[in-house]
């Protein structure tokens, strides 16, 4: 008697969950998914929003323009340029941390693994803004050395302070770029007699570099837009120049869209290249991957 194999069941069946990985450059496919003139036009619609609807007019729509054009010089060279400055040393010391953090994520050694796992996970379930405000109020102001007295900008304990978040993602993505490599290639390297060192310096690293690069430059993206939290611990950046203008300018209302309008306008125009650029790599590293 022939039986059917393809008869249906009621009975209840254990199906494979099926996760879905976080997206590694999801802030950049946001940033370059959106039309290239919507944060642009929103934010111009924010410059001229007192002109237009002649909100609480103290000022002229000429009085306004000539504010910005006066203040635009400081805002870019002492704001915006400081803000690059902050994201620049925090993906660098982030970067050089997160490498060897994700080493320890790989190593053979438990409790190197464990400490590291431990690490990884405090600093990248925490809030930014709460490790900003636990540096800026731990680190010293000066660092005495012998008879030398080093002083400690606030804008480099803000640096340290995003450093703790970057440089636990940094390990993870330094932690995934490893595990990446098919385990052919360190069987292969291990018949040749090669250390466990030189593998991972030699052969394995190498071949990581160019997986790391796309998700890198995506958090650098991430980290120059997070800059402005460092405004609330008095650092001078972009919106505390902005703040500062305001006030010099007496600080009327009609002042607040056109700055901050502003702001988010210099953000949008230097973080959208990245984006895209990083996009294109991704691509161009899947293809020859």
């Amino acid at each position: 008697m022939a039986h059917s194999f393809n008869q249906r069941t009621d009975l209840p069946v254990i199906l494979e969950p099926k996760f879905k990985a976080p997206d590694a450059l999801g802030f950049s496919r946001w940033l370059v998914g959106m039309p290239p003139w919507a944060l642009p036009a929103v934010a111009v619609l924010m410059m001229l929003w007192p002109i237009a609807g002649h909100a609480q007019a103290v000022y002229s729509a000429e009085k306004i323009i000539d504010i910005m054009l006066k203040w635009l010089p400081l805002l870019l060279t002492k704001g915006f340029l400081m803000n690059v400055v902050i994201s620049f040393f925090t993906m660098l010391f982030g970067t050089i941390a997160g490498l060897f953090l994700g080493l320890g994520r790989v190593s053979e050694n438990g409790a190197v693994r464990s400490i590291s796992w431990l690490t990884v996970q405090l600093f990248r379930n925490s809030p930014w803004l709460v490790l900003l405000f636990i540096v800026m109020l731990t680190l010293p102001f000066e660092i005495r050395i012998g008879g030398t007295y080093i002083p400690v900008p606030d804008w480099m304990k803000a640096v340290f302070g995003l450093s703790l978040p970057v440089m636990a993602n940094i390990a993870e993505i330094v932690r995934g770029a490893i595990q990446s490599v098919p385990s052919a290639q360190w069987e292969a390297a291990q018949s040749l007699a090669f250390s466990r060192r030189q593998i991972m310096w030699q052969i394995i690293l190498p071949q990581c570099f160019k997986r790391m690069i796309p998700p890198w430059m995506n958090w650098y993206a991430i980290m120059t837009m997070a800059t402005p939290l460092v405004s609330l611990l008095g650092v001078t950046e972009l919106v505390t120049l902005s703040r500062q203008a305001m006030e010099a300018e007496g600080n009327n209302p009609s002042l607040l869209m056109p700055f901050f309008g502003f702001a988010l306008l210099i953000f949008f125009i230097y973080c959208y290249p990245i984006a895209r650029f990083t996009l294109r790599l991704e691509s161009k590293f899947a293809l020859k991957g």
